[in-house]
Order: C-alpha cells, then structure tokens, then sequence
C-alpha cells in the first residue's frame, strides 16, 4: 500500500504512512534494516501508551526545551529513522534553539551519513556536522562507530538531544558529563533510564511540540527556564509512564 493509497480515515493511517516513510527512507539509504526492526518494537509500547502524548511526555517536553535554551553548545544527534521520519522539524528546532545538527550512527558509512545530511540540507539544513572528517573525534567509552563523533558538535556539548538512541552512548555521554536528553517510547530502556531527561513519545509526536514549547519558553528570562530544566525528576517520570502504562493494559485485560 502506498502512502498515497492510505485513507485518512483508517484506524491504523499515522502507523501506516509513519512505517511508509521509514520504507522510503530505507529505500534512499538513510534507514538501515536494524531501525525498520527497532521503529517495530517502539510501536508495541506506543499501543499501551494509547498512541498519545500523556501528561508525563508533556512535562519532560518542556523540561527539554528548557534545557535546550539553557545550554551553551546543545547538538541535536541524528540517526537515519529520525532523517526519515522527522527531518523538517529536526532543523526547525536546530534553528529555534540554536542547536548544531550532528549525524551520529551505529550502523555508519561514508554513503549513509552523505545521504542523512543531504535529506537534513534538503529541508534547510546550513550546516550539518559529523560529515567531515577532518573534525573527526572519538569517545572512547563507545566501542559502537557512534564513538565517532565531531569535535565541533558532540565532543564539545554540552546538552545532546538524542532521539531514537542506543543505550551504550547514553551511558557513556552521562559518564562524560554530558546533559542527555533522549526520545524513547520504552521506558525500561537503559537509554530512557540513563538520559537526564526522557520524552516518552513518538517522535513523530513529540517533536512538534518540542518546537513550540521551545519558541515559548525562549521568550522567558534566562533563570526561569534554566530551572525548569533543573528541577525535573526523570526517574520519577519514568516511573509515573509505567503506572500509567500498567492502569491501561490493566483496564484493556478487564474488558
């Protein structure tokens, strides 16, 4: 079924349009078959969430965009599913929150990361980092290619927005101090457990109103957004999503 044979009205139409983009981004080389298969298991909760954003979701969006705007070097991390499904909103929030765009990838190729910057400058992108090698960096504490990282972007942030992400570069940009802020649909993931601050939410979702809540809170003084930032509990979040996750699988076993 192509997206174009998708009817608005069928009950599964943002699922099917959402995994019709992921097939087109595969088909152009920015998606690797390992994110068709992680796009597939973050589904699965996306269903016990009720495929909404919750209250939760909309705290830690805020508290994101707070820290966002806080920081001094924040770098937005792009893998190819977020190429594919989110590339406009990728680089509107680049520019709303001054934040540098980096390609950072796990399954990694000179070819693939040509094709994620060109899908980012294709939607408007000016500057996209961890294409050159010449500022190539490594974290030693990644043994994954993602310990590849710019100098200019990762190496030196100090806030990183890292959507869809891996558990092992979580950890590894906490060790090194860094603030994460992390979309992950699974709030058991070691990425969700580990980030400072965890969007439970598709990104699709998630990311337009991040951009807004940025916009918003960019016209507030600095001190007040900064607390925001620092006053939010992620582990506190996490555990109210799996309450709230365990109410509704227990209301859907009582039909």
């Amino acid at each position: 079924m192509a997206m174009g044979d998708i009817s608005p009205n069928h009950p599964r139409a943002v699922s099917l349009k959402t995994r019709e983009r992921l097939v087109k981004g595969f088909e152009a080389g920015l998606v690797v078959g390992e994110g068709l298969a992680a796009h597939g298991r973050g589904e699965a909760f996306d269903y016990i969430l009720g495929e909404r954003t919750t209250l939760q979701a909309k705290k830690a969006i805020t508290a994101a965009a707070a820290a966002l705007l806080s920081a001094e070097n924040p770098i937005l991390s792009v893998n190819g599913n977020v190429a594919a499904l989110v590339p406009g909103e990728l680089v509107e929030l680049s520019e709303v929150a001054k934040a540098k765009l980096e390609v950072n990838l796990f399954h990694g190729s000179r070819k693939r990361e040509t094709a994620i910057a060109n899908q980012l400058r294709k939607f408007g992108a000016k500057k996209v980092y961890g294409v050159d090698p010449k500022f190539s960096a490594r974290i030693q504490e990644i043994q994954s290619n993602r310990r590849r990282v710019d100098s200019r972007g990762i190496a030196s942030a100090d806030v990183v927005f890292v959507p869809l992400e891996d558990g092992d570069r979580a950890e590894a940009l906490r060790k090194l101090g860094k603030f994460v802020i992390a979309v992950d649909l699974n709030p058991m993931s070691r990425t969700a457990e580990a980030a400072n601050i965890t969007i439970v939410d598709n990104i699709i979702r998630a990311m337009p109103l991040l951009i807004n809540q940025t916009k918003r809170l960019s016209k507030n003084p600095t001190a007040n957004v900064k607390k925001i930032a620092a006053n939010f509990d992620n582990e506190s979040n996490l555990k109210a999503t799996l309450g709230l996750m365990l109410k509704r699988l227990k209301a859907l076993s009582d039909r």
